[in-house]
């Protein structure tokens, strides 16, 4: 672990993205590069988990806080579909007042009605059901896979430290419950994805820390298809909004150490959604073989005032200019379209 924390903090930014570049070549070799149509639904922006890093959440009772109808959910859903979305990602607040039902009604309702691949509720909202209903958290995942949840986020991973999770979300799961549940997850044949947000308040040596958890359970499990970080955007925050943010600099070291450290994940995502179109590009060369989500709807960075967009054409364009060739997924990472040539007209 010194070696990678010395490696991390002292070698030149174009070594360490040339060790991390030859990693992502080692893991895939033909140079294309996925990305993946979805939709980000929000169901609920009430929580009661008070994250100082949120500026999405409302508390209870808050005027302007809201649960979206199921008729909302379906709506949101068609309308991806027919700009080919292939999945949703449904994320909320930790809200006391929906039961347990709701949930299981909702996705039962979506697959009847709005058939899609559904990508949702993190292992923290998985602890909050656990906790508010009084289930083991097995049973939690067990009963949302019955009524339809396909895979989960790694949403709520932030730095899986515990004296980080104790200054930015104290009433969160903390970071062995989060793994846990994953790991729960993993073993009931759920895959799932992988984060990191930093910028909190953590050391470089406790982002190592964190890499280095994700990596021992995926040689448990090998349930994680893909790891994705970003820095903390601190605008409208309740307490963080003077935390200086990163720099692309921080960013790019962090994506390639992340590529070195899991060697054992299949799949590392650029976050061009918080870095913006051309430190993603740059990202690519730094061990990233995804360029995420094409993000029909995002509201949580947004309420962060970062909100950069792009389209289908667009971020093909991007990926084929910085060298690669493009290639529609789904959430497996299977290829949907089959890439073309590098040099083809988009």
């Amino acid at each position: 672990m010194q070696d990678l924390l010395d490696f991390y903090t002292n070698a030149p930014l174009l070594e360490l993205g040339a060790e991390a570049d030859r990693v992502r070549r080692e893991k895939h070799p033909h140079d294309t590069v996925t990305f993946i149509i979805d939709r980000n639904i929000n169901y609920t922006n009430v929580c009661v988990a008070d994250c100082g890093f949120c500026a999405f959440y409302r508390r209870p009772k808050h005027g302007e806080g809201w649960t979206l109808s199921y008729e909302d959910i379906g709506r949101k859903i068609d309308e991806a579909k027919e700009l080919g979305a292939v999945q949703i990602l449904m994320q909320g607040g930790h809200n006391p007042y929906i039961p347990f039902d709701w949930y299981l009604e909702l996705l039962r309702y979506i697959k009847t009605n709005h058939p899609i691949h559904i990508h949702g509720f993190s292992p923290s909202e998985v602890d909050f059901f656990a906790k508010t209903f009084r289930m083991d958290a097995r049973d939690v995942i067990r009963e949302l896979k019955a009524a339809g949840l396909n895979s989960i986020p790694g949403g709520g991973g932030e730095i899986l430290v515990q004296r980080v999770r104790d200054l930015v979300a104290r009433k969160k799961a903390g970071a062995d419950r989060w793994l846990e549940i994953m790991e729960l997850a993993h073993h009931e044949g759920m895959k799932t994805s992988v984060t990191m947000m930093y910028g909190i308040g953590e050391t470089l040596a406790e982002r190592l820390e964190h890499l280095q958890r994700v990596r021992d359970l995926q040689a448990r499990t090998g349930g994680f298809t893909a790891f994705i970080c970003w820095p903390l955007q601190p605008e409208n925050t309740p307490s963080m909004r003077n935390q200086p943010k990163t720099d692309a600099i921080d960013y790019l070291r962090t994506i390639a150490i992340a590529r070195i450290v899991l060697d054992n994940v299949p799949n590392l995502q650029a976050s061009w959604v918080t870095m913006g179109m051309k430190i993603g590009q740059l990202a690519l060369r730094f061990g990233c073989n995804d360029f995420g989500s094409l993000m029909i709807e995002e509201n949580v960075v947004s309420a962060a005032n970062t909100t950069y967009r792009t389209t289908t054409a667009e971020m093909e364009r991007l990926i084929r200019d910085a060298g690669f060739t493009p290639a529609r997924r789904r959430q497996d990472y299977s290829i949907i379209h089959e890439p073309e040539p590098a040099g083809a007209a988009a």
